[in-house]
């Protein structure tokens, strides 16, 4: 064949060929992350809220940037009002920040703004108080754990201190329990849980001598949520992630907890929620904060996601 012929050859193939890729259509998976509210008369037992309709908080929301998803919500009671910090992904900065919701009544809820953007990712915005006092450790890509505190709640947030410096640091939990400071830290890799020890929230944090708690444990390592008391009993939440990152959660209850010791053990049945049959979290939820009403009754917000799959083609 002479070389004009083979051009030829190779012109009618490729075309041909693109021409069939523009024509057969391609599975395009989306995940769309909300955020909704569950209740019960426990913690131990809680359900999907019937009213207001799940979920309570979208992507649409968000008004102040051009945000992708919303996921791991944490709820305060402050004052008179209820807050929901959570982390919101920016689109046109391929990075988290951190935003709030208020509300008069835990149900119905009006988005606000962002309030703390760094050069870095942000996540999981763990706040509580001390002595007062608002803070928050949120996740953040630095190779290390920071303390923000509330300069103007809950607008202003500025950095405090830098409580701990290691590689890949995951969504770090702190509680107080028995007049000491806790704090369980996961990895990005979903596999370990550290634990770390002070005497107040500022530090210096020491790490357990039982620290890592977990290795090599893709379904209970990393941090689902706040710790929360019930009854007497202490309780850390779970991530599962070994089918998939932001699968369900796992309850443990902290049986021994000393500067020396450790012991926890799996609530059943478990997992302790999982994707439900509703759209919004239909796939996957991977982060929860639960707090005691004056009624006796408990109220939690919860992530979820639903799995979007739509076909394409670029036949034209």
């Amino acid at each position: 064949m002479s070389n004009s012929g083979t051009k030829l050859f190779h012109s009618i193939k490729f075309t041909l060929r693109d021409s069939i890729r523009r024509a057969i259509p391609f599975v395009i998976t989306q995940y769309e992350w909300a955020i909704g509210l569950y209740t019960g008369k426990s913690p131990l037992d809680l359900v999907p809220i019937e009213k207001p309709e799940n979920p309570v908080l979208t992507l649409k929301d968000v008004t102040d940037i051009e945000a992708k998803f919303i996921a791991d919500p944490f709820l305060v009671h402050h004052g008179n009002q209820f807050y929901l910090f959570f982390e919101a992904w920016d689109g046109p900065t391929a990075k988290g920040v951190l935003a709030f919701a208020d509300s008069p009544n835990g149900l119905d809820w009006t988005y606000r703004q962002v309030i703390l953007a760094e050069p870095f990712h942000l996540s999981y915005p763990h706040v509580f108080f001390w002595h007062g006092q608002a803070y928050m450790t949120p996740e953040s890509q630095t190779n290390s754990v920071c303390l923000y505190r509330a300069e103007e709640f809950p607008f202003k947030w500025v950095l405090e201190t830098t409580l701990i410096e290691r590689e890949a640091l995951a969504d770090p939990t702190p509680f107080y329990y028995h007049d000491h400071w806790w704090m369980f830290v996961g990895t990005v890799a979903n596999d370990t849980l550290y634990l770390y020890h002070a005497d107040t929230p500022l530090g210096p944090w020491i790490e357990h001598p039982m620290s890592p708690l977990l290795t090599g444990e893709f379904r209970y390592s990393r941090p689902g949520g706040r710790v929360f008391s019930y009854e007497g009993h202490l309780y850390r939440v779970g991530q599962d992630g070994l089918l998939r990152y932001g699968h369900q959660l796992h309850l443990f209850e902290i049986t021994e907890l000393t500067t020396t010791t450790y012991k926890e053990k799996i609530v059943a049945p478990s997992p302790w929620l999982a994707p439900g049959g509703e759209a919004w979290n239909s796939h996957g939820m991977h982060q929860m904060d639960v707090l005691s009403l004056e009624n006796g009754q408990y109220l939690a917000c919860v992530d979820g996601y639903r799995r979007l799959r739509r076909f394409r083609n670029n036949f034209k």
